[in-house]
């Protein structure tokens, strides 16, 4: 890996669990809790590589309205990796971050990311940022109301302004967006901080998604030349 630097910051849209369970013949959550060995065979790896923060979109906004029992089974998954991993976030100084509308999370679920979140604050070599009732559509709405509530006069908002009233207040934006399972969307997640962002596709679903295909998305992210609007490219690295 001569040719960049190694990003920042990685995001990933963890997509593909129901078509994994699909081609299986088994229900969708058997297809989430196959998904849950690709966490943490992730989050090890971005670890290992170097990666200061990585994002991953857990559960969105629209989640909601999927049947009740998938919705219950995913809460219940969640609470299970909070209780597994949490020592081991602790132990690699990993940071916990949860963001989203975490309001309308189950009472229990909260509790849980609360004590994690607790546990890990210490956490200074990386920040594992978890979406959970988040969309990006939502968030911008978010942050407007805040603005507007602050009484901030409409002359004075620049993009700073919004930048600090997001739920993604304090992280550095994506370098690099790996989205599994071959959809060619970004499906409401952070809509503002991809603006530069280098997009990944594989169709790995998301439930064999490794540390090779990680390395292998880190690498060609390093490959690529970054403009960001200018004349001249830089080659990989963060903004």
């Amino acid at each position: 890996m001569k040719n960049g630097a190694i990003p920042r910051h990685v995001a990933v849209i963890m997509d593909g669990n129901g078509r994994w369970a699909r081609e299986r013949g088994m229900k969708r959550v058997v297809g989430h809790i196959a998904g849950m060995k690709s966490v943490a065979a992730t989050v090890k790896a971005a670890r290992e590589m170097g990666v200061r923060h990585l994002s991953l979109y857990a559960f969105s906004i629209q989640n909601w309205g999927r049947p009740e029992g998938e919705v219950a089974g995913l809460m219940d998954l969640l609470g299970e990796y909070l209780e597994r991993e949490t020592e081991n976030l602790v132990k690699n100084g990993v940071r916990l971050n949860p963001i989203g509308r975490l309001d309308r999370l189950p009472r229990g679920t909260r509790d849980a990311l609360e004590k994690a979140v607790k546990k890990t604050r210490k956490g200074k070599k990386s920040t594992l940022t978890l979406a959970l009732s988040y969309g990006a559509r939502e968030e911008i709405v978010d942050a407007v109301r805040k603005i507007a509530a602050e009484g901030i006069r409409p002359e004075s908002i620049t993009e700073k302004t919004v930048e600090r009233r997001l739920h993604t207040a304090g992280l550095p934006e994506p370098d690099l967006l790996i989205r599994t399972g071959g959809e060619m969307r970004l499906s409401n997640f952070f809509l503002w901080q991809s603006a530069y962002t280098e997009i990944y596709v594989t169709k790995t679903l998301w439930p064999d998604f490794r540390k090779r295909h990680f390395v292998k998305a880190v690498e060609t992210f390093m490959r690529r030349e970054r403009r960001f609007g200018l004349t001249k490219p830089r080659r990989g690295g963060a903004r």
